[in-house]
């Protein structure tokens, strides 16, 4: 048998010249990414200033510094707000980036977080003995992942800004290396987010093999294009990454980690997980599901985000009412509000994600305050969270029980405060698009959740001493040593009072904002 050989192809010099083949590079444009940045380099700098001094700083200068660089990132966020209203969204880094009122919106709601948070870390370090800057570092870091997430356009940097987030707070779960409680917390927390990250990854591959693609622009166009006529792909991609961002915001059944962790945390880590993870994790549900899968696909997962919103609410009521340590109580309750939030995603409407947002605006106040002053409560040693803990506090610091009344009837939904009307807001989502049993279980499990915060509320004005026979007028004493409140802790308690009682009585221009902070997907450059 002969076989012919082709003649060979005479290679000529100019093929052989890198320069001679044009390169497509992306445009990046930095400024796009500027609150990414600043909390990145911001936390960065800290560590580098920190080793490169030889005397140990004070303590407030760590707290200062990440304050002021959450500050700084929250500035960056106006100019770009106000290019996104004259010139509409935008697409950035190569069509991976999204730059809209919708990321910019959530990348204030984590900054808020990070401020209040280290606040109260400022003066629960030096009680515990536990100065260091690292704490700030790590929440700077796991800040700049939420952003990303919150303004990710491609799955595969959404995935990225998830990691950055956890890992970060996985640590700070168990930095308290004097309570086994903590390092147990940040163990349980990492292995089950490990957990929930695979089924958000492959996920994400389900979705690439349906679609062809991991960026939200280009499956938006493809599924507008084309009509899948076996979409069992998708749709467990769909199922699948539902469970990554059901475990990132606690929602049930998702949630078994959530009370254990919170419990065990440091406390103002508590705080910060329940405000700024939970603000990137909803983030980055509303932007897939919402805004990319909306528009062709909402009949399709609209059920399961509304079975994973009653599961929330009546899970989250019933089981906080029963618990008697308080840490337990408002991870219980966060699990409950996770559920109303999810309520405003099942609407699928630009009022829904409107309201979500406000939700989300208002719950970083709320349960930020909340979890301060569980944390001046708890005293040197942070364990002293037993309802009974909290009997007679009204006599011993009476501004203290009255800023924590005003969180906890906030979180009620009592009106002049926030929580009112974030939950009136997201009803009424769920009412304008004719999901009326949604509606109906939103407001029996609010008058349900409303028990568990009356028992903190009675425990600090009207409980007996513990022991005392029922009916017994004799008021309680404060027991446990006095309560101190740093000047850091008093000054987020006071910004987050603020921020709670303005956000129900004046909330015109929050709601604005929030009208405003559409998510739109376009297609980079």
């Amino acid at each position: 048998m002969i076989i012919q050989v082709p003649p060979t192809v005479p290679v000529v010099p100019e093929q052989l010249d890198p320069s001679a083949v044009p390169l497509a590079v992306p445009e990046i444009v930095w400024s796009a990414v500027a609150p990414a940045l600043v909390l990145m380099i911001g936390g960065i700098l800290l560590l580098t200033v920190v080793s490169l001094v030889r005397k140990p700083l004070p303590s407030w200068f760590h707290a200062t510094w990440t304050v002021a660089t959450a500050t700084a990132a929250i500035c960056a966020t106006v100019p770009l707000w106000q290019r996104v209203q004259d010139n509409g969204a935008s697409s950035e880094m190569a069509g991976t980036v999204g730059l809209d009122g919708f990321s910019l919106f959530v990348t204030g709601v984590i900054c808020v977080s990070v401020i209040l948070a280290a606040l109260l870390l400022e003066g629960y370090l030096r009680r515990e003995d536990l100065v260091g800057p690292e704490w700030y570092v790590l929440m700077l870091l796991s800040a700049s992942g939420g952003v990303v997430m919150a303004s990710a356009n491609d799955l595969i940097v959404l995935f990225l800004g998830l990691e950055i987030l956890s890992v970060a707070v996985y640590v700070l779960a168990a930095m308290h290396s004097r309570r086994t409680s903590s390092q147990e917390a940040g163990l349980k927390y990492f292995v089950l987010g490990a957990f929930s990250s695979a089924f958000l990854l492959y996920g994400i591959a389900l979705t690439y093999g349906a679609t062809g693609s991991t960026n939200l622009a280009g499956i938006q166009t493809f599924l507008a294009d084309n009509v899948l006529v076996d979409n069992g792909l998708l749709l467990a991609g769909l199922a699948f990454m539902l469970v990554g961002f059901g475990f990132k915001v606690a929602a049930v059944p998702f949630h078994m980690w959530a009370p254990d962790v919170y419990q065990g945390a440091p406390t103002p880590v508590s705080a910060y997980m329940a405000a700024g993870v939970k603000a990137a994790g909803f983030a980055g549900l509303l932007r897939v599901f919402v805004t990319t899968f909306g528009p062709t696909y909402r009949e399709e997962w609209m059920p399961m985000v509304a079975a994973l919103a009653v599961l929330s609410l009546v899970v989250g009521s019933v089981m906080a009412i029963i618990q008697t340590n308080v840490k337990r109580m408002l991870a219980y309750s966060s699990i409950s509000h996770a559920g109303f939030i999810l309520l405003g995603v099942a609407a699928a409407s630009d009022a829904g994600t409107s309201a979500a947002l406000f939700y989300l605006l208002v719950y970083t106040f709320m349960v930020a305050g909340s979890f301060g002053v569980v944390t001046l409560i708890g005293r040197k040693g942070d364990g002293r969270h037993s309802l009974e803990d909290y009997r007679g506090l009204s006599r011993a610091r009476p501004g203290l029980a009255l800023v924590f009344t005003v969180f906890l009837l906030a979180q009620s939904g009592i009106p002049l405060t926030g929580g009112f009307l974030a939950k009136f807001y997201v009803i009424g989502a769920i009412v304008d698009e004719g999901l009326y049993a949604l509606a109906a279980v939103a407001m029996l499990t609010a008058v349900i959740s409303a028990f568990l915060y009356l028992r903190v509320i009675v425990a600090m004005y009207f409980a007996g001493p513990a022991g005392a026979e029922e009916g017994s007028e004799e008021p309680a004493e404060f027991a446990g040593p006095p309560v101190r409140i740093p000047a850091a802790a008093g000054l987020a308690l006071g910004l987050a009072l603020v921020g709670t009682l303005a956000l129900g009585i004046v909330p015109g221009p929050a709601t604005e904002v929030t009208r405003d902070a559409t998510a739109e997907l376009t297609v980079g450059n």
